[in-house]
């Protein structure tokens, strides 16, 4: 018998290969048009919800990013 946690779901495996698919989260990006903020997730049409331009800038990362230079 497997036990499940507390809340009653079975715990999952943080591997892909069992199966899952890792879930995707929705960018944030600025229209070069009229400038406003649209949230697209991946295998969405790359278009501005408010004046349907399509040319859309991608937000700047807020991670650290690091390189060696040598």
């Amino acid at each position: 018998m497997s036990q499940n946690p507390p809340n009653g779901n079975p715990p999952q495996s943080s591997r892909y290969g069992a199966g899952l698919v890792p879930q995707k989260e929705a960018m944030e990006y600025n229209c070069a048009d009229c400038g406003a903020t649209n949230e697209i997730k991946s295998r969405e049409p790359i278009r501005c919800r408010e004046c349907g331009h399509r040319i859309m800038y991608k937000k700047r990362t807020k991670r650290m990013v690091q390189f060696e230079a040598r």
